[in-house]
């Protein structure tokens, strides 16, 4: 409506946001189409004067209290009808009107029961009156008649009602004591009435009964801001359906101000701060719930202005609402963490994830939220179950995963525990000390969890970069993944099947609560425990009873004296200390390799490097050293022991027996029934306790060919003198050739290993997506990738050998590709190549070089080089025979071949399965080879050998074959002797 006029006389709806005294109303309008809360109107009661209650410094008129509760209770918060029956420009433009409530007229009401005078009009006032000024005189005559409300006729009822009223009700709150009241009532429900809202998170109350006049901030969250302006206009309520619409108009202005509020308007002007969004919605979210209503207020703290913190609690209708968590759900406030710290645990974490869910929400204020970058990514339904191999630290484990088969470089996956940090182990090579309880938080775990079977649920994986404080193993960024760990919960029968799938006691939560770890303060939007509730309770529960490292107590000091690290004369100064002792107990701190570990002894508070004597693992790099460790990580990792100390190398590592310390079992037997560990008793079995047991577990791998013994055959005797001799047996592989090179160099893929199977399963499994996009993936020299191989198309693992300098700039960019797994290398395009997963580009290449032991084979580049090659192509590659490569000896040189890989390179009698000569032999024969120069002193195999090997050589160079045509060959290298020097003096 656009003029005062058109509202005057017109039917409207409304809804009673507050009543200010026994004859005035707030209305609201019910419906509204502009943004923002709706219009309201003040309308004061036609032709009634109720009493005025006290204003600053004053006091109430009699009965202005009740005139005013008769009203508020009979009309606030309810929907009514009414019309502007007239204005007052004298008085700022009020409205003075008549209201309905559903059929009653208020004013009659009031009237009726003696809350209200009837004003009577003046001379020159006429038309400023009630249209029901009859009927109104008439009730109050019978109410004075009566006695009712104002007119009691009770003596001193008068003086009776008159509020006894504290100086903060009248506006003088400098003496009040908000600690006091605090200390008083603190926790306890406090019954209020509203009276004014400042702002969505703010009120000021009466509290009763003794009208104690405050101002409270909701606890735990702050709505926008109000800003400081002046009130410019006065908005109007829709009209009554059935009336003539007065749509949204503004509404009439007020009368002209007078010299004293232009000044204050300037005045007020000058430091005019603008609202914040929403602010004007959260005040008015908060007046339509609790301005003049009756509310509980539970205290929470006092800040240092002397405000009151507390928690305000409303009613609609049967039920009792939290008016901050309403505040917050309808993004409407923010949560504040310096006043939620005084709620109790329970409410405040209510409150925290009511804005978080808003804030994924984009409620309101929140509606252009963008969350802060996170390096957590949630992992989905990753759960499995498996043994507990190794403990970290208190708060990670290594967990062999049953449904990956065992070998596997994906059989252990590294688990941190969800949301909680233990202290930190240090790192002794860094000199880096445990930090207090970190010891005995890993004891704990390791003596509840190791070998046993767990639950894991994944939750999420964090990108770990080297400044956020955690070790790395190298300079880049690391991801580490984070799941909650269970015990199976205990269940009737032996139904394993239900106990794994049934979680018990969480693992994380059992660390809080005996203060050996803290929880994780996640920032909004970072992934965190799917449990993380229970371990902030557990948390509390630790802190209360004052557990560990929430203990005044320093953690009991433990000094270790670390042989490991220290020099090989240290070790053996230990040795007659440990060699008195008849069976010493110990922990397995590390699997070294599969003989050889790193022991903790408790009784002389040192850790030693420890091997079994007289049996040998292969070494790292040969086959089966992985799956060597990877058993004993499984059987014996940090296990308690009991060792025999028996002597100790020059390298400071103590020799002995190991047994189990609950089966009694001794721990070599393991290595040797599953054939990954070989006897050496060359200074004598007899020396080492239980060696009958160890040589039956060692004949029962090799009766059945397990693993190292997969090729033995019983080795000959031949006589030497009187005694006979077993002759020494070399380890042999089964395998197929997937490159060749030239000089007598090839790779070879070892046929039925299961890394083999394991490698090609993964790789069928991926889905490869399109090519990359320019400029987002740059391959590096010597990072692996995959790679698409011309002939077939099929994707395989590949090493970057050269490629283009800076970022790729067109998908026909070349690199040069080696595929780690086939040995072979060719130039590819930058379409054919794709990142790859961590976990398939982790396990070692497949292909394995070798070379043709005793004979020199010639290069490409020589003379009959290019014969000899396509001659051991044709005899491998071509023919696609399997072969049996017998071991002659070992070159860890590590010399590059084309750039093509570096290690450890095998020197190989190449024997195909159907054929009687070896590959050696044969290029020998055929004249594309010749053998070594024999040297002296050599061992007794290989010159027998070498007898072997002469005679082709000599059948090839009578006939005059291959480099033989010409006659006989010297070779400069070999055959000159370098001169030996004089001796001195």
């Amino acid at each position: 409506m656009a003029t005062g006029a058109a509202t005057e006389n017109q039917w409207l709806k409304g809804r009673v946001k507050a009543v200010t005294s026994g004859d005035c109303l707030v209305i609201t309008a019910l419906t509204h189409n502009r943004a923002g809360p709706p219009p309201e109107k003040t309308i004061t009661l036609s032709s009634l004067m109720a009493p005025k209650m006290a204003r600053r410094g004053g006091i109430d008129e009699p009965f202005a209290w009740e005139s005013r509760e008769f009203l508020r209770k009979l009309c606030i918060g309810k929907e009514v009808a009414f019309k502007v029956d007239y204005k007052v420009e004298a008085i700022a433009g009020r409205e003075f009107g008549s209201v309905y409530l559903g059929n009653e007229n208020l004013a009659k009401l009031v009237v009726q029961n003696g809350w209200a005078k009837v004003r009577r009009p003046g001379q020159q006032n006429q038309d400023k009156v009630s249209p029901y000024i009859a009927e109104l005189e008439q009730l109050e005559e019978q109410a004075q008649q009566e006695g009712f409300g104002r007119w009691s006729k009770v003596p001193g009822a008068a003086e009776a009602s008159i509020r006894n009223l504290p100086p903060s009700a009248v506006g003088d709150s400098g003496n009040f004591d908000a600690m006091g009241l605090l200390a008083a009532s603190k926790g306890k429900p406090m019954e209020g009435i509203v009276e004014q809202v400042r702002d969505g998170s703010t009120i000021r109350v009466y509290l009763l009964p003794e009208f104690q006049f405050v101002q409270v901030f909701v606890a735990g969250l702050q709505a926008p801001s109000m800003g400081r302006r002046q009130s410019t206009q006065e908005a109007v309520v829709d009209p009554d359906v059935t009336a003539t619409s007065n749509g949204d108009a503004s509404a009439e202005t007020r009368g002209p101000l007078t010299t004293a509020q232009r000044l204050a308007a300037s005045a007020a002007s000058s430091v005019e701060v603008s609202s914040d969004p929403f602010a004007m919605e959260a005040k008015y979210f908060t007046e339509l719930r609790v301005l003049n209503r009756d509310v509980r207020i539970v205290l929470e703290g006092v800040d240092k202005f002397n405000n009151l913190i507390g928690s305000v609690y409303y009613s609609d209708g049967d039920t009792v609402k939290d008016l901050g968590l309403e505040l917050v759900e309808n993004g409407l406030a923010k949560y504040v963490e310096w006043s939620a710290n005084m709620l109790d645990e329970e409410a405040k974490k209510k409150l925290k994830a009511t804005e978080l869910q808003c804030k994924k929400n984009r409620v309101k204020m929140w509606a252009n939220y963008v969350p802060p970058a996170s390096n957590s990514k949630a992992i989905h339904d990753q759960n499995f179950t498996g043994k507990v191999v190794e403990v970290v630290s208190g708060d990670c484990l290594v967990v062999a995963d049953d449904s990956i088969p065992f070998g596997s470089p994906m059989a252990e996956r590294r688990v941190c525990l969800s949301s909680i940090r233990s202290p930190k182990m240090g790192n002794p090579r860094r000199e880096e000390k445990p930090a207090p309880y970190a010891r005995e938080a890993k004891e704990f775990l390791r003596q509840k969890l190791i070998g046993m079977e767990v639950i894991v649920q994944m939750e999420y994986s964090r990108k770990i970069s080297p400044g956020d404080g955690v070790t790395t193993s190298g300079a880049g960024d690391r991801v580490m993944d984070f799941g909650s760990v269970f015990l199976p919960s205990p269940t009737k029968g032996d139904t394993a099947v239900a106990a794994a799938a049934t979680p018990g006691a969480n693992i994380a939560e059992l660390i809080i609560s005996r203060g050996l770890g803290t929880v994780v303060r996640h920032r909004d939007f970072e992934e965190r425990s799917n449990h993380y509730d229970a371990l902030l309770a557990a948390e509390a529960r630790a802190i209360a009873g004052k557990k560990n490292i929430h203990s005044a107590k320093d953690s009991p000091a433990l000094h270790i004296a670390d042989l490991t690290v220290a020099s090989a004369k240290k070790a053996k100064d230990f040795l007659p200390s440990l060699q008195r002792i008849n069976q010493i107990s110990a922990v397995v701190e590390y699997v070294l390799s599969g003989h050889r570990f790193k022991l903790y002894i408790p009784k002389e508070s040192c850790s030693i490097a420890f091997a079994f004597s007289g049996v040998r693992c292969p070494g790292r790099g040969e086959p089966y050293s992985e799956e060597a460790i990877a058993l004993m990580r499984r059987k014996i990792m940090q296990r308690d022991v009991e060792i025999v100390v028996e002597n100790v190398d020059r390298t400071g590592t103590f020799l002995g027996s190991m047994w189990e310390k609950n089966s009694k079992t001794n721990a070599g037997t393991y290595l040797l029934e599953a054939g990954l560990a070989k006897m050496q008793t060359g200074f004598g079995a007899d020396r080492i306790p239980e060696a009958h047991i160890l040589e039956m577990a060692e004949r029962s791998a090799k009766n059945q060919k397990l693993k190292i013994w997969e090729n033995y055959v019983e080795g000959e005797e031949v006589v030497n003198g009187s005694s006979k001799v077993e002759t020494r047996q070399k380890e042999t592989l089964k395998v197929v050739v997937t490159e060749v090179l030239g000089g007598g160099r090839f790779y070879v893929q070892t046929v039925g290993d299961q890394k083999v199977a394991s490698i090609q399963n993964q790789l069928a499994a991926l889905s490869l997506k399109d090519a990359p996009i320019i400029g987002s993936f740059n391959p590096k020299k010597g990072d692996i990738v995959l790679a698409q191989f011309s002939l077939d198309n099929s994707w395989n693992r590949a090493m970057i050998v050269n490629g283009p300098r800076g970022a790729v700039q067109s998908p026909e960019e070349e690199f040069e590709v080696f595929y780690i797994d086939y040995g072979n290398q060719e130039i590819v395009p930058y379409s054919a190549i794709r990142p790859v997963d961590p976990s398939v580009s982790s396990a070692p290449g497949l292909a394995q070089l070798c070379r043709l032991a005793y004979i020199k084979v010639p290069g490409k580049e020589e003379d009959f080089g290019r014969d000899a090659g396509e001659y051991l192509h044709t005899v491998t590659l071509e023919s696609g025979k399997e072969f049996r490569a017998v071991v002659e000896e070992r070159d860890t040189s590590g010399g590059k071949v084309k750039g093509q890989g570096t290690g450890t390179e095998l020197v190989v009698t190449l024997i195909a399965v159907d054929d009687e000569i070896s590959v050696n032999a044969a290029m020998l024969q055929e004249g594309i080879a010749r053998m070594e120069k024999r040297r002296r002193w050599e061992p007794k195999d290989k010159q027998a050998a070498l007898d072997a090997l002469e005679k082709f050589q000599d059948e090839a160079r009578k006939s005059r074959t291959g480099i033989w045509e010409y006659g006989d060959i010297q070779s400069d290298d070999e055959d000159n002797v370098p001169v030996r020097k004089p001796g001195r003096g």
